[in-house]
């Protein structure tokens, strides 16, 4: 390593030490996830085509062997984005609670400070979702899943087969209604932590994050519902 490069590796060590550092840290990761979230669900929404065949064929381009590399590239994005996210999340709660043990006695905002709470816990609990999902609908280990040939899995019969039981359907509806809280307090902080705060300008970013998150979650929502209901079949 070169002399000149040390000094710079140190700046980039202590400002990810502090928290705004941290801060930083989970909105990038935040960013790149909140977009993969919403392309997942653009791509989920083609369940309603009335192309019953659609959403199999996306799930086949998905799926080819000739684009393996960057679909694991994208994998492999995604997952140090997770795991980044979470490891500068937990960080930042464990500076903040030897900083201040005690809370301070304020009133806020009540669904701005619900969500800043569930954050701890919602969390682990979306994660836990992410593994069971893809244990469910990518591995094959909760329900058999059926394939229409090589690399092309039949994404439609699999969705309708696992939302047909309604624990699976009510476990996926809890996730996306924290998942939906979860981008509320992360979206508009997110912009905070960049260093985009006005008061002018902060209760319109809630607002268009409570927007942005409940169409999210209602989109996602809607396909269990659906399948439950009959209208996906």
């Amino acid at each position: 390593m070169s002399p000149a490069a040390a000094p710079s590796i140190q700046r980039v060590v202590r400002f990810y030490q502090a928290p705004i550092g941290k801060k930083a840290v989970m909105a990038v990761t935040g960013i790149v996830l909140f977009l993969y979230v919403l392309g997942h669900l653009i791509g989920n929404l083609q369940i309603y085509s009335p192309h019953a065949d659609q959403i199999n064929g996306y799930a086949a381009f998905l799926h080819n062997p000739n684009y393996a590399a960057l679909l694991w590239t994208v994998r492999a994005i995604l997952l140090v984005a997770v795991v980044w996210h979470i490891v500068a999340a937990v960080q930042l709660w464990l500076q903040k609670q030897r900083a201040r043990p005690v809370g301070y006695f304020k009133k806020d905002d009540v669904p701005t400070a619900y969500a800043a709470r569930t954050m701890v816990w919602s969390g682990p609990i979306i994660l836990a979702f992410i593994i069971f999902h893809v244990l469910h609908l990518t591995v094959g280990a909760v329900l058999p899943l059926q394939e229409l040939g090589p690399y092309q899995p039949n994404v439609r019969a699999n969705v309708v087969n696992g939302f047909s039981h309604p624990a699976v359907a009510g476990f996926y509806i809890f996730a996306m209604v924290l998942l939906s809280m979860h981008l509320y307090h992360g979206l508009w902080s997110m912009f905070q932590s960049l260093g985009y705060s006005h008061p002018r300008y902060t209760p319109v970013i809630k607002r268009l994050a409570a927007w942005v998150a409940i169409l999210i979650a209602a989109g996602y929502i809607s396909i269990p519902l659906g399948v439950l209901a009959g209208f996906i079949t």
